[in-house]
């Protein structure tokens, strides 16, 4: 495929490396600052893979919809606006791809987390609670990553109706998560049971952004050809 890039940092360089080692070709870098005819220059690709900031995000897909370019987005922080989307692809008939975290190791950790959430439903001696730690550039808090873990714990654990920083004054009905942002951190999220006696622990730390960069290749490569919004499970299936 040929492919453009929309965000061109750390993430899109990584993308771009693996992409090509596996026979893509790159075919448009934007950054930020791109102009309008580098926006008209991604419509010759297959498909576009784009990792930026969140206030940027919904502009980047209108952009992408409009020149009829399928998207593949790792962007975190505008799920509020879902229904939105949803709609901009419909009315597009576009194709549309979005993961709140791309590596098989966190979708694997999702389902650990359900599995262990449904065991500890019933022992309501344990408090749990959420960490998650990221380099200092991420802006979202907490990571789209903590929200999808978050939420799965509150679907399976009845005493909990919500999630809240620990910032922003929780209740004992709240998922309490703990967001740090540290140096140059991947991505780490642990997952916490702590009773009196003793701390029951699930954690994922990211050791580099391949797997995250060779996800959203794959998602792009799941995407050619189709129509609609599709993600990650989509594409284990």
């Amino acid at each position: 495929m040929k492919l453009a890039l929309i965000g061109y940092g750390k993430m899109g360089k990584t993308i771009e490396q693996l992409a090509e080692s596996r026979g893509h070709e790159v075919c448009a870098r934007l950054s930020s600052s791109a102009s309008k005819s580098e926006w008209e220059s991604i419509k010759e690709a297959d498909m576009a893979i784009e990792f930026t900031r969140p206030e940027a995000a919904l502009p980047n897909f209108k952009r992408c919809l409009d020149l009829g370019v399928a998207l593949v987005t790792g962007t975190t922080g505008w799920y509020s606006k879902m229904s939105e989307v949803e709609s901009m692809v419909k009315s597009s008939e576009g194709a549309f791809f979005w993961a709140s975290n791309f590596s098989i190791g966190v979708n694997l950790f999702w389902k650990l987390n359900e599995q262990l959430t449904a065991l500890m439903n019933v022992h309501q001696e344990y408090e749990p609670s959420m960490v998650e730690i990221h380099h200092i550039q991420k802006l979202d808090e907490p990571s789209g990553t903590a929200i999808t873990t978050a939420n799965q714990m509150i679907a399976g654990l009845d005493r909990f109706t919500n999630w809240k920083l620990s910032t922003e004054n929780p209740t004992e009905t709240d998922i309490v998560i703990q967001a740090s942002r540290e140096g140059d951190v991947k991505g780490t999220h642990i997952v916490k049971y702590e009773s009196d006696m003793d701390v029951i622990e699930l954690k994922h730390e990211a050791k580099s952004r391949d797997g995250f960069a060779l996800g959203s290749i794959l998602a792009a490569e799941f995407l050619y050809g189709k129509r609609g919004v599709f993600t990650m499970k989509d594409l284990i299936k």
